[in-house]
C-alpha cells in the first residue's frame, strides 16, 4: 500500500469525491482527512462507469488521469480543457506513455 500525507492546509477536500469513485481509500473519519492509501498494483481503482469531477481544477484533472495509467479499470474526468493553461504537453505525454485520451 502506499500512502500520502495533505502538505496543504485546506487538505483534501476537492479530492474525496473522485477518490472515493476511483476506489482510493481516504480517511474519511476526519474532515479533512489526514491519509489516503493508494493500493500499489492498481486493483480494483478505476470506475468507467462515472467521471471524476475535475471542478474546473487542472491538479485534480492530471492527478487523476495519472492515476490511470495504474489503474485496473478506466479513469474519466469531467473536463480536462485546463490542463493546457499549466502543461500544454500533458495529454501528449499522456498518450505518449500509453493512455487512451479522448
Amino acid at each position: 500500500m502506499r500512502s500520502c500525507a495533505s502538505r496543504n492546509p485546506i487538505g483534501f477536500p476537492p479530492l474525496l469525491p473522485g477518490s472515493r469513485l476511483t476506489g482510493v481509500d481516504c480517511d474519511g473519519g476526519h474532515l479533512p482527512p489526514s491519509s489516503c492509501t493508494v493500493a500499489p498494483d492498481g486493483k480494483g481503482l478505476g470506475n468507467a462507469a462515472a467521471a471524476v469531477a475535475t471542478h474546473l481544477d487542472h491538479r485534480i484533472a492530471m492527478s487523476f488521469l495519472v492515476m490511470g495509467l495504474a489503474s485496473e479499470h478506466p479513469v474519466t474526468v469531467d473536463d480536462a480543457t485546463m490542463i493546457a493553461t499549466s502543461f500544454p504537453g500533458f495529454l501528449e505525454l499522456m498518450a505518449g506513455l500509453g493512455a487512451a485520451i479522448e
